[in-house]
């Protein structure tokens, strides 16, 4: 046998036995049995590579909002009422929640509802609404141009971690809110038409310590189509989170 077979050989086996020793990337863990669960994100993770990569789309749904819902879970499960009720209900009254679970509820089952939210007004192609979603957006925030400023300028003015909202009034009215880590504006009585999560595990990768970055890049992957559908269902009455 020449050197060169051998020495290919060798090669050709040290190769195999790193592919069988190496450790393998670890799966998630499944989230508990239980009332909630996690909604799939309904296009593929590169799906918003124009302003978030695939990595941390992946890490924030499988990892991050799986865990808001293990939790959830964990938090109902002694607790049949509450079990039975959607999440924005439990949120809506989450001040007659008993005081054992009410700190549990408000950092997880907000979690749970934001998140849910986020990942069904992305995966699309940004541009600019439309109808009656585009009068409601000119009539009280001042045009999209300003909308952007403003909702910019709040989300870097967001104080550790939090959430900028639009939020949205059963007669269709729209108002900017800043809310604190999982907090929402379904706490106040009040429905999400959109919003963007400014946790720092929703950008690090790409942006690390750049927000405004993130929050520029973030209206290229807006659905407005699925954004106007919420506003209708918010005038309808049949908005949940």
């Amino acid at each position: 046998m020449t050197m060169l077979n051998r020495r290919g050989m060798l090669l050709g086996t040290a190769g195999l036995l790193a592919a069988t020793t190496a450790p393998r990337r670890p799966a998630y863990a499944q989230a508990p049995a239980g009332p909630f669960t996690l909604p799939p994100l309904g296009y593929g993770k590169d799906a918003n590579e124009r302003a978030i990569d695939a990595l941390t789309m992946e890490i924030h749904h499988d990892r991050h909002h799986a865990a808001y819902v293990a939790n959830l879970n964990a938090a109902v499960k002694d607790h049949t009422a509450l079990a039975q009720m959607p999440v924005d209900e439990i949120l809506v009254r989450l001040s007659q929640a008993p005081d054992t679970v009410r700190t549990a509820l408000r950092n997880n089952g907000g979690g749970h509802a934001n998140h849910s939210m986020f990942w069904e007004i992305m995966g699309g192609p940004g541009g600019e609404p439309a109808g009656d979603l585009k009068a409601a957006i000119d009539r009280d925030l001042g045009g999209l141009d300003k909308l952007k400023t403003d909702f910019n300028t709040a989300g870097t003015r967001v104080f550790g971690s939090g959430w900028v909202f639009v939020a949205v009034t059963p007669g269709g009215n729209l108002s900017l809110v800043s809310k604190p880590n999982q907090d929402t504006p379904l706490m106040d009585g009040g429905r999400v038409l959109m919003g963007n999560d400014v946790w720092e595990h929703a950008y690090y990768l790409r942006y690390q310590n750049r927000r405004a970055d993130y929050l520029t890049a973030w209206w290229n992957v807006l659905n407005w189509e699925k954004i106007g559908e919420r506003y209708a269902a918010a005038k309808a009455g049949t908005l949940r989170v």
